[in-house]
Formats: structure tokens, C-alpha cells, sequence
């Protein structure tokens, strides 16, 4: 019995060894095939997730195909300009005695001719033979004449060529803060470079711009990204329409800063017809000296509801604003529809205008609001409007 015992314990324990062995057996393969599943569903899972990717991508990449229909479209009339001349005594050369310069432009169609439009610091004082126009398909041509207007820093050079593009003018007046905006140009001499970002400001005015004062500003702020040689280069909408000639910066480095700055093309094609059809700028004039102190305070003494408008300081004998009656101390609030909004807008607005054209204001005088009419003139006529001291920044 012992022995049975034994024998059958004995037994017993090599007949649960084997049972052992089989169960951790069909364990393994179980635990294989587990993993194997695993595998199978996860890479299920990544192809599913890339289906679900490529259909969400689907509609985003329909929205990036407005992006590149507009840079098509604006690509092939934008050229890179490269300006040279002998050095000059106190200007560092670049190469060999001579001093480069380089910028953009944007080709435009005028009356059935073809111009480019740049700023007049890329080609300022060099002779036709000195500037170099590269064209979208690597064609060098250079300019049959240039007009320039240091007070906007706008230039504007008569090309010909066969085949030649221009760019959609758009309207700047309906540019909105937050719109969507493409720059391009030729950055560090990149040419046809393109960044994108939108606006972020509008009407800034009173920036240094290098040794050149620039009295007549409006600039479209952006923080697609501008760099020197980006200047006279195009700012377009998501139409493909030019909205702004990129002008300056606003950087501590030189280069961008995500803050930068644009003519608009409103302002830009004004002057760009006049230089065109009469070879010089017109500009309209009212004849009131503004007093560029009139702030928050001042505005809540003469009863404003809030600060905004320019206030008249002095009057220019016998010019358009004593014919129209206005005097000392009225404030301007509306010139022609257009709310304004300090003196330099007036400046700006008014230099804008068509010589001879009667135009509507909206003054404050007495702690109220009256109507009056100007007949604006011509500028050439009477003394300089007296340009105020810019703040400092940088141009590209």
C-alpha cells in the first residue's frame, strides 16, 4: 500500500508534468497568434487612419490650391532688378570698386503698354544702362525710361518685350485686417521667392525710411515674411490681385521680423498714371497747417466724443481752405467720405486727390459738427507742406 501510494502519487505527479507541458504548449501558440493579431489590427488601423488623413487632407489641400492658383497666376509678372553703379565715397562696394543693389518688381499694363512698378530706393540714381530687369523666364531687359517720386518712394520704368504678363491691379481700399496675403520677390537675391501671411494693420505712417524722408505713407502692415530685396515687390490677395508694393521692415536685425510693410496699390497706381501721362506727381492741396499735438486730451476739451480728425493750427493765405471758410482751430473729421483719423491721414488723403475737385467735409467747430465744401488745388501753387519727424525703422 505504501508503495501504491507512492506509485500512484508518483503518478499522479508525472501525469500532471505532462498536463503542464501541453497547457504552457497552447499557451505559446496562443500567445503568438495574439501578437500576430495585435500586429495585424494595429497595421489595420494605420492604414485606416491614413485613409481617414488623405480624405480630411482632400478638402485642406482643395483650400492650398487657391495659394497656388494665385502664385501662377502673379508669378510670371514679377522680376528681379539688379542695379549697379561705380562706387561712391562713403558707400562700401560689393565687387571690384562697384556697388550692387538689388529688389523686385511687378509688371502692370498701362493704356496698353507695360511697366514695371518697384520703390525708388532699388533703382535710385542709376542710369537706364544700369538697371538690369530679369523676367520670369531668366530674359534680361533693361528699362526704356523711369519715373520716380521720392515723396512716395514709388518708381515706375517703361519696359518692352515680347510676351510679356501683367499682374491683376486689385483695390487696397477693400483690404480688411486679417486677410490673407502673399509676398513675393527676391529676398537676399532668392528671386521668386514666395511667403504668406496676412495683414495686420493698416494706415501706418510716420516711419524713418533711411536717409530719404518719405512724408507721404499709408502703409499695409504684413507678417508674411519681407527681406532686403524684397522691395518693390508684389503683395497680392488670394485672388491673385496686387494689393501693395512691398516697401520697408520694421527690424532690430536687418532682416524679418514678422513685421512689414506695403504701399498700397490704390496710392501706388495714383502716382504711378500721373508719372506716366505727365511725366511728374500733381499733388491737390488745402492750405492748413495741422497741429500735430492734438491728442486724447485736447480732443475731450473741444467736446469730441472721441480723439480722431486734425485740427487746424494756421491757414495759408488765400488757399482753398480760407476760400472755403475754414479757421483756426476746426477739426477735421471727414474728408470726402473718409473718416480721418490724425494729420498725417489727411496729408495722405489729400495728396491723393484730384486737383480742381470740390470735395465734402466734415468739421467740428463750436462742440458740433458742420458741413463745408473745399475746392482742393494744386500743390506747386502755394508753400511746402511742412513734413513731420518720423519715427525710426528700417527699409528693406
Amino acid at each position: 500500500m505504501p508503495q501504491r501510494h507512492s506509485y500512484l502519487l508518483a503518478g499522479g505527479l508525472l501525469a500532471t508534468g505532462t498536463l503542464c507541458g501541453l497547457l504552457l504548449s497552447h499557451a505559446a501558440v496562443g500567445q503568438t497568434q495574439l501578437e500576430g493579431d495585435m500586429a495585424t489590427s494595429a497595421a489595420q488601423e494605420r492604414v485606416r487612419l491614413y485613409d481617414a488623413l488623405a480624405k480630411e487632407v482632400s478638402d485642406l489641400e482643395g483650400h492650398s490650391k487657391v495659394l497656388k492658383t494665385a502664385i501662377a497666376l502673379v508669378g510670371p509678372t514679377v522680376v528681379h532688378i539688379d542695379a549697379e553703379r561705380p562706387q561712391v565715397p562713403g558707400r562700401p562696394a560689393r565687387y571690384n570698386g562697384v556697388v550692387e543693389e538689388a529688389g523686385s518688381g511687378v509688371i502692370v499694363e498701362q493704356g496698353g503698354a507695360f511697366y514695371v512698378l518697384t520703390n525708388r530706393h532699388v533703382i535710385k540714381d542709376h542710369e537706364l544702362s544700369e538697371i538690369a530687369i530679369k523676367l520670369h523666364d531668366n530674359r534680361q531687359i533693361n528699362p526704356t525710361k523711369v519715373w520716380t517720386d521720392p515723396e512716395t518712394d514709388i518708381a515706375v520704368m517703361a519696359i518692352t518685350a515680347p510676351n510679356l504678363l501683367a499682374a491683376r491691379v486689385g483695390d487696397s481700399q477693400r483690404v480688411e485686417i486679417g486677410d490673407f496675403v502673399l509676398a513675393m520677390g527676391s529676398p537676399f537675391g532668392l528671386s521668386h521667392s514666395v511667403t504668406f501671411g496676412i495683414v495686420g494693420a493698416k494706415g501706418r505712417r510716420s516711419l524713418s525710411l533711411g536717409a530719404d524722408p518719405v512724408p507721404y505713407q499709408d502703409f499695409l502692415q504684413t507678417d508674411a515674411a519681407i527681406n532686403p530685396g524684397n522691395s518693390g515687390g508684389p503683395l497680392i490677395n488670394l485672388r491673385g490681385e496686387l494689393v501693395g508694393i512691398n516697401t520697408a521692415i520694421a527690424s532690430n536685425s536687418g532682416g524679418n521680423e514678422g513685421i512689414g510693410f506695403s504701399i498700397p496699390i490704390n496710392m501706388v497706381m495714383v502716382v504711378a498714371r500721373q508719372m506716366i501721362e505727365r511725366g511728374s506727381v500733381v499733388r491737390a492741396f488745402m492750405g492748413v497747417g495741422l497741429d500735430k499735438d492734438f491728442d486724447a486730451p485736447a480732443a475731450t476739451k473741444l467736446g469730441l466724443p472721441r480723439p480722431y480728425g486734425a485740427l487746424i493750427k494756421t491757414l495759408t493765405p488765400g488757399a482753398p481752405a480760407v476760400l472755403a471758410k475754414l479757421q483756426v482751430g476746426d477739426v477735421i473729421l471727414e474728408f470726402n467720405g473718409a473718416t480721418i483719423d490724425d494729420d498725417d491721414h489727411l496729408m495722405n488723403i489729400v495728396a491723393l486727390t484730384e486737383v480742381g475737385k470740390e470735395v465734402p467735409l466734415v468739421i467740428w467747430r463750436n462742440r458740433r459738427a458742420t458741413h463745408v465744401t473745399v475746392k482742393v488745388g494744386n500743390r506747386s501753387d502755394y508753400a511746402t507742406i511742412p513734413v513731420a519727424e518720423p519715427l525710426r525703422r528700417e527699409r528693406n
